[in-house]
């Protein structure tokens, strides 16, 4: 509660400067960071409306909101929009640590949380006519696209032109040469059974939020057949959504790609564990 001098309001304004450059640097280079913004503040606070701070996913901080154990709160608060991805507004009153204030100031303090997430990435595994469909709505809807085809007629600018990454290469080097994270999802929408098998065993070894193979029942089938053959358990297969998209009885391509993005989004929204 005791009164800043002028010159150190200055650095600390220095600091909030700072906070906003280095979430210039993170949303570019597609690192996930929380920005904490002193919003509304009532009597004595240690920082005052427009305060800020940045909270890495690896623990590391860039500037204040007002330390001690508020910040420390705000901290742990600011850990669950990583995995939320929804903004909060925390309301602080400062002034009875026995009954469970984060302070003695003698204030209030509201702090809005704003999670900034790289966009989330996702692999089509096959460039046919479902493969570019559902490129072209995931880049629409603002996703990162990868898509993998051992055919480079189909990966041109001209058939494949929403695509971010083009990877002409057979299914197991393309895989294996890609950072699969629980940000992505995978589209494997392949021309053939034994394309799906060579996916699939790759993708179950990835932490990836979301599988989906294209295909009717009777394929997944002989998919299942033959990878229960090479060892793979029910429990890992589990994992795979087949056939491939929610079932809004759709037809044309367009409304596939609507029913397999319609699936991801879903996946999406129920977290980790969802």
């Amino acid at each position: 509660g005791v009164a800043r001098p002028a010159e150190h309001v200055a650095t600390m304004g220095g600091q909030d400067q700072r906070v906003l450059r280095e979430l210039s640097e993170a949303i570019a280079g597609g690192l996930p960071v929380v920005l904490a913004t002193v919003v509304d503040t009532k009597r004595s606070v240690p920082r005052h409306a427009g305060a800020k701070m940045l909270v890495y996913l690896d623990g590391r901080l860039t500037g204040t909101v007002g330390g001690g154990e508020m910040e420390s709160r705000v901290i742990e608060e600011a850990k669950t929009l990583f995995t939320t991805r929804r903004p909060r507004l925390l309301d602080y009153a400062l002034v009875e640590p026995s009954r469970g204030d984060p302070g003695v100031c003698g204030g209030e303090v509201k702090i809005y949380l704003e999670p900034y997430m790289p966009a989330h990435t996702l692999v089509v595994v096959g460039a046919g006519h479902v493969g570019r469909a559902v490129v072209d709505l995931a880049d629409w809807l603002g996703y990162q696209t990868v898509v993998i085809d051992d055919r480079p007629e189909r990966l041109t600018e001209e058939e494949m032109p929403n695509a971010g990454t083009r990877l002409a290469d057979s299914i197991t080097s393309a895989l294996g040469g890609l950072d699969i994270t629980e940000d992505t999802s995978v589209a494997v929408v392949t021309r053939s059974v034994e394309k799906d098998v060579e996916a699939i065993p790759l993708l179950l070894q990835t932490p990836a939020r979301y599988i989906g193979v294209m295909g009717s029942e009777r394929r997944w089938r002989e998919v299942t057949t033959r990878l229960e053959a090479h060892g793979l358990k029910t429990a890992d297969l589990d994992r795979v959504q087949a056939p491939i998209g929610l079932d809004i009885h759709a037809e044309t391509l367009e409304e596939i790609a609507v029913s397999i993005l319609s699936e991801i989004i879903r996946a999406r929204g129920a977290g980790p564990e969802g």
